[in-house]
């Protein structure tokens, strides 16, 4: 448009009556470099404008004027035309008069008393027939408070405005007319900012010459040095990058919206506020994670039992290893699920055994135990799903003394851990980019979308929550929500906040420590490292080594400086454990056990012990393959109530699999090696997802024990730990498990040295699992001779592999182990100091010779799996 074509619209709106509005108000923007910080793509408030009423979709029409110059030349330039300027300090004179000719009614909100003041007199000087309806000056109280601003809406609806000249600063005028304007019964509210200044003269035009260069910028921020500096000097360079780098013309389309999300018309409540059982359709599914939360659950199931007279509710309850009565508090709650873990297994650990309760839902809200939901909060954050077709949508937490808790996050940057890490969390007024908590107050007064916000709440999309599949339980504790916040973004789904939605955090759960603190600070490097290229990794590490370091002397820091440096005890932070209770056994998942035994009197015991008690139950099948036993094997074996023994005659640990795979009778089924030891955590953890059909091979995680191994050997094993590759996969753990469908993948073993890897390479990524849990112990060699024969028979085993005719039932072996170049650079860009490098020396060192035996040994004993060459076993680890 031009400003006669603008004005001519504008106008037109204003004076219509009431019933032609048919399509609603007119609000009317000026876009400058500020709007694209605020509104642009990047801005904290992008695609907030059309869903911000609270009682419905919006149906106010927006007008976009291009304002700025910088705005005027990228539309030149990818035009061909010229684009003339409409600023509403411009436009805002012709309006008036028009408004005069018309008897428009005109309303003023905004500006201090005195400068409306100086306003109506020079009105009435100046327009004497201009009709002014009223002129209101909010501070930002009222403004923050949407009972008040309805209030407010209310008094400009009374008094009859047509025209509603709305100067409040932006984006708040923006943010106010998209949730409030409607209410106003005004025609037209026109977003003008400082023009109410302009026209009462608190602040000077700038002369025409600077204004025709594009310079009126720096006049302004000439006269107002201390309030634009930011504006002009650090948030609008950033928008006309983005601005050159992105824009373009777009093809003509209708009038987009955003499409509202596919959903049932809602259940509803019931009466007395009670929870569906498992299976039923419900509104929402809602799922708690308690560890030690006794004292808080009677506060939650309140507030959730009034939410369910609005909505049909499923509540369900991980609880992970509780020792303090949590359990025997939800006993007093007869429809809500408890569902024990199995142990401490972390927070993402319990949200993912929640979400295996049966049952449809339109949406699936986490929740901490130390929450109380506000009234109709869970229906606000239903209705803000729906209307904005987000994805996850977080609500507003207040902390107990009613104070909001700044839980609303900026995706983690080295920029943003920097920032944080000189200038503090919360320090505010800085730019986005150097903080990652967002502190600002008006971010808590509008609903928009969010780069993640903290996991105490939060509404999933059940669909969503399918796609994204399992919450990343490799943190245990921090971090996994960015994570899982992260992956929705990625697949296209948007993370809303709703303030309406309100919750009180009491924190109870949340107390700070310097392990937890510590523990904090490494899942942040592990999420960086997870998400982005390895020298991006090591420049985040050495932030948060800063920040550390300056926060030393606190008494909640104290070690974690020591920890964050020295990645060998990242392993010792708080991490998954096994129950310590006695009555896990009566909801432990079916399956049988297999363990193939060779002469392992020495170490057969301690690995029986656990598992025991749950085949002697009739949990589990347990299952001893003896293979060419010359010792006290078969007479231990046989010792233990509930385990059922076989015996092949000759040493071969395929055969021994393949004998007790014909006598099994319970799928999935677990193949244990006879000197590693497995917790009933973590084998019911495996279990259960090869159960769910969520993975066709899976493993628990695992644990090197070096003690008493000698240096060399415990640099290569934590040269070892650093490399993905080794966590990934199936093998290395001495444990793995398949499921019915994931066996019939190879029928029998063949008769190979590496079991473990020939299973990792039938399966692709999305069929296998590693399962987050109390890691198995693998205890290591410990003198380097045993190490170095040990490797000379993975390699050998490796080398088996990699020449068996693999075409009909998967993958080759070369294909699923990396390569010794790939395997070098990841070590190569894990060094982090002169230790970890003398690490990767060892690595190499005993690689490169057990590799070499490999190519020299060419006639060797059978070795157990059938094939030429020697046995090598680890002795030094099997002692009593």
């Amino acid at each position: 448009m031009d400003t006669e074509d603008a004005v001519r619209r504008i106008a037109s709106h204003a004076h219509n009556t009431p019933a032609d509005l048919i399509q609603g108000p007119l609000a009317v923007i000026s876009a400058n470099l500020d709007h694209i910080a605020h509104f642009g793509t990047e801005g904290r408030w992008f695609d907030t404008l059309d869903l911000s009423r609270d009682d419905g979709p919006s149906n106010t029409q927006w007008l976009t004027l291009v304002d700025g110059a910088p705005l005027a030349a990228e539309a030149e330039r990818l035009t061909g035309r010229s684009w003339p300027r409409l600023a509403g300090s411009d436009l805002i004179g012709p309006l008036l008069d028009q408004a005069e000719a018309d008897g428009t009614t005109v309303g003023f909100l905004g500006g201090s008393a005195l400068i409306q003041r100086l306003l109506s007199r020079t009105l009435t000087r100046t327009r004497p027939d201009l009709v002014i309806a009223g002129m209101w000056s909010p501070d930002r109280a009222v403004l923050a408070d949407p009972a008040a601003s309805r209030d407010l809406a209310q008094s400009i609806r009374e008094a009859q405005v047509q025209l509603l000249v709305v100067g409040l600063g932006k984006p708040r005028q923006e943010l106010w007319i998209a949730e409030y304007g409607q209410l106003t019964g005004a025609n037209v509210l026109l977003a003008f900012g400082a023009v109410v200044d302009f026209l009462a003269g608190g602040i000077r035009r700038a002369p025409r010459w600077a204004s025709s260069r594009g310079l009126e910028w720096a006049w302004r921020l000439a006269l107002e040095p201390r309030r634009l500096a930011r504006r002009y000097l650090i948030d609008d360079p950033p928008s006309y990058f983005r601005m050159r780098r992105d824009s373009f013309v777009p093809e003509p389309t209708p009038h987009a919206t955003v499409a509202a999300v596919p959903v049932s018309p809602l259940i509803g409540g019931t009466p007395d506020g009670s929870f569906a059982p498992a299976g039923e359709a419900v509104d929402v599914v809602v799922q708690v994670v308690t560890y030690n939360s006794a004292e808080q659950l009677e506060g939650l199931m309140a507030s959730l039992r009034r939410e369910a007279r609005l909505l049909r509710l499923r509540v369900v309850v991980a609880d992970n290893d509780s020792t303090d009565g949590t359990l025997a508090v939800l006993a007093a709650y007869p429809d809500v699920i408890a569902l024990p873990t199995g142990g401490n297994l972390g927070y993402a650990t319990g949200i993912n055994a929640a979400m295996r309760v049966p049952g449809d839902s339109a949406a699936v809200l986490v929740l901490n135990p130390d929450l109380t939901v506000g009234p109709g909060a869970i229906s606000s954050l239903y209705a803000r799903m729906v209307r904005s077709g987000a994805g996850i949508v977080a609500p507003l937490l207040l902390d107990d003394d009613g104070e909001i808790y700044p839980s609303l996050r900026r995706e983690p940057s080295i920029a943003r851990a920097l920032g944080d890490a000189l200038l503090g969390s919360r320090v505010r007024g800085r730019p986005g980019r150097t903080a990652e908590i967002d502190a600002e107050p008006e971010s808590y007064r509008h609903p928009h979308r969010i780069d993640w916000a903290t996991g105490a709440a939060l509404l999933v999309r059940s669909d969503l929550a399918s796609q994204l599949g399992d919450w990343d339980d490799r943190f245990f504790l921090y971090s996994e929500e960015v994570d899982y916040c992260r992956r929705a973004r990625a697949s296209g789904a948007a993370v809303w906040f709703e303030p309406a939605a309100r919750m009180t955090h009491s924190r109870g759960g949340s107390g700070a420590s310097p392990e937890l603190n510590a523990l904090l600070a490494v899942n942040r490097i592990r999420y960086i490292r997870k998400h982005h290229p390895p020298l991006y990794a090591a420049v985040f590490r050495a932030v948060v080594v800063l920040s550390e370091m300056v926060r030393v002397t606190l008494p909640a820091h104290r070690g974690v400086l020591a920890i964050v440096i020295d990645e060998q005890g990242w392993d010792l932070l708080p991490g998954p454990t096994g129950s310590r209770q006695d009555a896990r056994s009566a909801d432990f998942p079916r399956g049988s056990v297999i363990i193939p035994a060779h002469n392992e009197e020495a170490v057969l015991a301690r690995t029986l012990a656990p598992l025991a008690p749950l085949a002697a139950a009739g949990r589990i099948e347990l299952i001893v393959s003896c293979n060419g036993c010359t010792d006290g094997t078969v007479g231990i074996a046989r010792s233990f109530e509930g385990v059922r023994v076989t015996e092949v005659p000759v040493a071969s640990k395929t055969a021994a699999l393949n004998s007790a795979d014909e006598v099994a009778t319970v799928w999935p089924r677990i193949y244990l090696d006879a000197d590693i030891e497995v917790t009933p955590a973590a084998l019911g953890l495996v279990l259960d997802r090869l159960t769910t059909g969520e993975a066709v091979a899976a493993r628990p995680t695992f644990r090197y024990d070096s003690s008493g191994a000698s240096f060399p050997v415990r640099a290569y094993f934590r040269a070892r730990q650093r490399i993905p590759a080794f966590s990934k996969a199936l093998w290395g753990a001495g444990v793995y498990g398949v499921s019915e469908t994931g066996h019939a993948r190879f029928g029998t073993f063949p008769a190979v040295t590496a079991d473990d890897l020939l299973i990792d390479n039938l399966f692709g990524a999305c069929e296998k699992a590693v399962v987050n849990g109390p890691p198995v112990r693998v205890r290591t060699p410990r003198t380097a001779s045993t190490l170095l024969a040990v490797l000379t028979r993975v390699h050998r085993g490796n080398s088996e592999l990699a020449h068996q005719d693999l075409h009909d039932r998967g993958k080759r072996a070369d294909d699923a182990v990396s390569s010794p170049g790939r395997t070098l650079f990841a070590l190569v860009t894990s060094v982090r100091g002169p230790v970890s490098a003398l690490d990767t020396a060892a690595y190499v060192a005993f690689t490169t010779v057990a590799r070499a035996q490999v190519l020299v040994r060419s006639a060797a004993r059978p070795a157990r799996g059938g094939r030429q060459g020697a046995w090598e076993r680890d002795e030094s680890s099997r002692r009593r």
